[in-house]
């Protein structure tokens, strides 16, 4: 992915809303509705493309509810505005650890040297418990 997801405006088709917090605040929580949600409807982006959208459902399966929506929490500040902020850099965040290219994992082998070296010490590990046993005499 040539260009930055942040220059694409996704904000844009995000919809934040304002729910009372349980954080820090005292009073200022039971007046104030400082918790900010900002939900993401993926299958309905036009900013996105298919491919993109598969690497959400994928990689982001846990934050994303029955109707197909990317649900985000901050309540972190005791201001609205400051958990707007957090919850859109986190959203950003997320989208981009989506899109990054993973590495395919190259499988590798157990040298035969350690192979061996792991069954003489379990050889030499029995004999001395071999040893060690009760012997009846005849």
């Amino acid at each position: 992915m040539a260009e930055n997801i942040r220059d694409r405006g996704l904000e844009h088709e995000c919809k934040l809303s304002a729910t009372r917090s349980s954080g820090p605040g005292g009073q200022n929580v039971n007046k104030v509705n400082t918790k900010v949600e900002l939900r993401f409807d993926i299958s309905a982006s036009k900013i996105l493309n298919d491919d993109e959208k598969d690497k959400i459902f994928k990689r982001l399966s846990r934050y994303i509810n029955n109707e197909g929506e990317l649900l985000l929490f901050s309540q972190e500040s005791r201001s609205q505005i400051e958990n707007k902020e957090t919850v859109i850099e986190k959203f950003y965040l997320l989208l981009e650890d989506a899109f990054k290219e993973r590495k395919p994992r190259k499988k590798t082998r157990v040298p035969a040297g350690i192979k061996k070296k792991r069954l003489d010490e379990k050889k030499k590990q029995s004999r001395l418990k071999a040893d060690r046993g009760w012997k009846e005499e005849k």
